[in-house]
């Protein structure tokens, strides 16, 4: 994102001796140690500067080269010091790349930045070897560089903090929490209670979208519990920031609220009996500093969250559904959930786009709402079209816009961009009734949730286009210029009189020249308004010769474009009509100060006409992915919670059936309670297990946002939650191996799902031995299938899990179909086969892995003792396998080996498509080609072939 840029001119620090550079290299060892996931950057005016490891990360990620490094001061011997051997490395970095590189760290990367400014020193003068910390952000808290980072930049994401506190009483764990939402004024409270794996806690942080949350400091040292919490927050993406545990005390929350909510009754408001929550709310305004801030006081509104408002998602099912965009993906927006349905026209419909997917419907009424608006705009593709590209695009952000209104930031140009919004509502009002007009059957319901609420704020603010209509010059917009009509004011008016007269006789000054020159005005002599020169004459250098030697023309600079000349009537013009400007709008400011006061009273109707606009654009934006997708969308037939089967017919991934060189094969999901509601998947690598059950955990969550699903058909149920266990990863900074990420996930499963949940499980049991890994899948399938009987879908490498349809009536087996014939002579391989990625009935005996690793091109010495050992473990039951002839450390070397190219492999195709994968398995295995061929045990094996 910062390569266009990276090749213009770095500025040059500015260091006035070689005392002075040193004296400022101390002061930034002295400072305290930087923590992971922290920038600091230095402000010196017109550009920043970054030292240490922050100038090594600018010079990777913004310059993509270490050239760009400089060594400041003599070479540190301290230890812990940031220089090098060369001294401190140091860059700087334009104000334009550094503010894109700081909105990346906090909005992608999740990290924290400081800026620091140089303190004042005598006379005013800055000191530029003290310096303090003038501002600092995180994901959460964006106010102290909102303006700073985010003032030409839509917000996709709203920076929502969260505050967790836990109790825990007689062996009952309580969860109190607070979450803030700057952008959109809203503080919200939940209490709940919780078992060890805290699974409603992670639900509500991924229902929220929470960027950060702040926790009592020391926890992951003292309290286990809270140590538990912070690994799950973590786990969810979620930044950590720890404060003192004195400031969780809600002993002044109460009279807090009383100054930051619009609620006169806010002392006697019923959340104030939730003491967990309210402890929470203490630390986090604390952290967020509202209170000093009086321009938000008396604007937030209070909410008690009801978890079960919405569908619960895990952090692995969010990854799993791929819902939202993945950096390390690249750029293609389509991987993501998000990217494919993301059609709006404007970033707040950007921004609730990403709410809904994390909040999915639960309540039946709600979901088909939705679903009928539409598939109204689904049958009308050229009213979406037209409300989509004529209106929508035209409507600014409103909550950004009353944010500059209400800190006294805004100006005439934010007047008019909301009037010129205000004027698109009566065009969308009359396509909305259009529609209406064609849908008598659920015509009401667009009335009900849009067109009536928006004809209301329309006629609201027709005071307002008045206002800005009997205020504001319209005829100077296609000009650019945003000023008052001057008959607002007489002497307004006479500012303006006087600038058109003198404009009259700059004009004729230049027809007298133009005439004494006998140059053409258009084309050779141009009048110019010179940001240094002011009013001037403009001729190509070809030219100059014309006005030299003359007294009368008075040559000023030669430029590039040519050379700039005035006379001394032109001068005294231009001087005049400065003058005349300079008090036209110091008189104008005053009286804008007023018309934006009076558009700032208006700020309620922006907020709610926002949120309208927003949910109308996602509506449309589903409408429009319905329509335009390889395959069109249809509409789902939704059961309530508990009564219905799964019946979907030609499903297909919606991510995947779009990516470029893929002809997806679409596959039937039948699910029917008390028969088949519990699927054992077996079948070939790369076969498409995972793609299988993954898309319907996809299309169940888009059927339950109220989207159209890529399928030819489909009924489902509403299901209270979808979990997932789907390739955990390790976490080894925070002592959690691959398995143990495995077994908590699994845990939480188990102990969150109801009969009404969806359950996708994919390998479950890879990160431990076969047996003890297929010893806990049979037992984790039969306790699902038993005990908890919801919807399951459970991919497997374990075939013999396949003899538990046997035992239960309600498990199915299913296979991916693979074609195996006989190699033709000559081949390396003893069979072909082809996957089908057809999913039918049956289970499959064998996993291919071995041909995986042939198309791999593993060493042939390596995939002749895979052969060789793989037939050696078939009949396990007839006594064990022959032990190598090897020292024992010879064989863990190999075995080793192995593990570290399996697991190489996987962490490097997380998320990635089935062709990704493969590629990626040819090239990591060419990585191991000589390590594998020099190992010892492989070696003996290969002798004994």
């Amino acid at each position: 994102m910062y390569d266009k840029e990276s090749s213009a001119a770095k500025p040059q620090f500015e260091m006035a001796d070689k005392d002075q550079e040193d004296r400022f290299v101390r002061f930034v060892e002295r400072m305290a140690a930087r923590s992971d996931g922290l920038v600091r950057l230095f402000d010196r005016g017109d550009y920043f500067s970054a030292h240490g490891p922050d100038a090594l990360l600018i010079a990777e990620q913004v310059y993509k080269t270490t050239n760009v490094l400089k060594y400041l001061g003599s070479p540190s011997s301290r230890p812990g010091s940031s220089s090098s051997a060369k001294g401190l490395p140091s860059v700087t970095v334009s104000m334009t790349l550094a503010k894109a590189f700081l909105r990346d760290c906090l909005t992608s990367k999740q990290m924290r930045i400081e800026i620091y400014e140089p303190v004042d020193g005598a006379g005013g003068r800055k000191n530029h070897t003290q310096w303090h910390l003038a501002k600092q952000a995180s994901p959460g808290n964006l106010s102290q560089v909102e303006d700073l980072l985010f003032a030409h930049e839509d917000l996709l994401a709203n920076a929502v903090s969260m505050a967790l506190r836990v109790h825990i009483k007689d062996g009952v764990r309580t969860v109190g929490a607070a979450f803030v939402d700057v952008q959109d004024k809203t503080i919200g409270v939940a209490e709940f209670p919780e078992d060890e794996h805290y699974g409603n806690t992670e639900s509500l942080i991924i229902q929220l979208g929470i960027k950060e949350c702040i926790m009592q400091e020391d926890a992951k040292h003292v309290d286990h519990e809270l140590a538990k919490v912070r690994m799950l927050v973590e786990r969810c993406g979620v930044i950590v920031t720890e404060r003192k545990a004195s400031e969780f005390q809600p002993s002044s929350v109460v009279q807090d609220l009383g100054r930051l909510l619009d609620d006169t009754h806010a002392n006697v408001l019923p959340e104030h009996d939730l003491k967990q929550a309210m402890s929470a709310l203490s630390a986090l305004i604390s952290y967020l500093g509202l209170l000093s801030d009086s321009l938000v006081h008396g604007t937030f509104k209070l909410h008690n969250h009801d978890l079960s408002q919405y569908m619960k998602l895990d952090a692995s099912a969010v990854k799993a559904l791929n819902l939202m965009p993945n950096p390390e993906l690249g750029g293609n927006k389509n991987m993501s959930l998000y990217g494919l349905l993301n059609y709006c026209r404007t970033s707040q419909g950007q921004r609730l786009l990403a709410r809904w997917l994390k909040q999915p419907l639960v309540n039946l009424h709600s979901i088909l709402e939705r679903q009928n608006i539409v598939g109204m705009f689904v049958d009308d593709t050229v009213t979406r079209a037209t409300i989509q590209d004529d209106c929508l695009k035209k409507i600014p952000d409103f909550h950004r816009i009353s944010k500059r209104f209400h800190r006294g930031q805004a100006g005439l140009e934010d007047v008019v961009r909301v009037y010129q919004a205000v004027q698109v509502l009566p065009r969308i009002i009359e396509h909305l009734e259009q529609v209406k007009e064609a849908n008598p059957q659920h015509g009401q319901v667009l009335d009900t949730r849009f067109t009536d609420a928006l004809r209301g704020h329309s006629d609201m603010l027709d005071k307002y286009a008045e206002m800005v209509e009997n205020t504001i010059d319209l005829d100077e917009l296609q000009n650019h210029n945003f000023v008052l009509l001057p008959t607002l004011d007489n002497e307004l008016q006479r500012y303006r009189d006087e600038l058109i007269a003198v404009r009259d006789q700059l004009d004729a000054e230049h027809k007298r020249v133009g005439r004494a020159l006998g140059l053409d005005l258009d084309k050779k002599l141009h009048l110019e308004n010179h940001q240094v020169y002011k009013y001037s004459f403009r001729i190509t250098k070809a030219e100059a010769g014309l006005i030299r030697n003359k007294k009368q023309y008075i040559e000023l600079s030669t430029q590039k474009s040519g050379t700039i000349f005035t006379t001394e009537t032109l001068r005294e013009l231009s001087e005049q009509f400065s003058d005349l400007q300079e008090g036209y709008e110091q008189k104008q400011r005053h009286l804008v100060k007023e018309v934006v006061q009076i558009a700032a009273s208006y700020i309620p109707v922006f907020e709610q006409l926002d949120d309208l606009i927003a949910a109308l654009d996602v509506i449309l934006s589903f409408a429009q992915i319905a329509v335009s997708a390889p395959i069109p969308y249809v509409k789902p037939a939704i059961k309530e919670k508990g009564s219905g089967d799964v019946v979907i017919h030609g499903a297909r991934h919606p991510c995947l059936e779009v990516q470029d060189d893929i002809q997806f094969i679409a596959n039937d999901h039948e699910m029917r309670k008390g028969t088949s509601e519990f699927h054992v998947i077996t079948g070939p690598n790369m076969g498409g297990k995972s793609t299988y059950i993954r898309q319907l955990g996809t299309i169940a969550l888009m059927a339950q946002i109220g989207c159209f699903v890529p399928a030819d058909s489909a009924e489902l149920p509403i299901f209270d939650c979808i979990l997932a266990r789907v390739g955990a990863g390790d976490s080894q900074l925070k002592g959690v191996s691959t398995f143990m990420a495995e077994m908590l996930e699994t845990a939480t499963i188990l102990r969150s799902a109801t009969r009404d949940s969806l359950i996708i499980i994919d390998e479950l049991g890879r990160g431990t031995s076969t047996y003890d890994g297929f010893g806990l899948a049979w037992a984790i399938s039969e306790h699902i299938a038993n005990n908890i009987r919801c919807f399951c879908l459970f991919a497997t490498h374990f075939h013999e899990l396949t003899t538990l349809a046997d035992q239960l009536e309600w498990v199915k087996n299913l296979q991916v179909r693979a074609e195996v014939r006989q190699a033709p002579e000559g081949s390396k391989q003893d069979r072909e086969i082809t996957l089908l990625y057809q999913v039918v009935d049956g289970h499959s005996d064998q996993s291919f892995g071995i041909h995986v690793a042939e198309l791999a091109r593993f060493p042939e010495s390596v995939v002749k003792l895979a052969k060789r050992k793989a037939e050696e473990l078939e009949d396990f039951g007839d006594g064990p396998a022959p032990q190598p002839k090897l020292p024992k450390a010879e064989v863990e070397a190999g075995t080793e080996l192995m593990r570290s190219f399996l697991e190489t492999w996987r962490s490097r195709t997380e998320g990635a498509s089935e062709e990704q994968q493969l590629e990626e398995l040819r090239r990591t295995a060419d990585e191991f080609k000589e390590r594998f061929e020099g190992n010892a045990w492989v070696q003996k094996a290969v002798e004994g072939l």
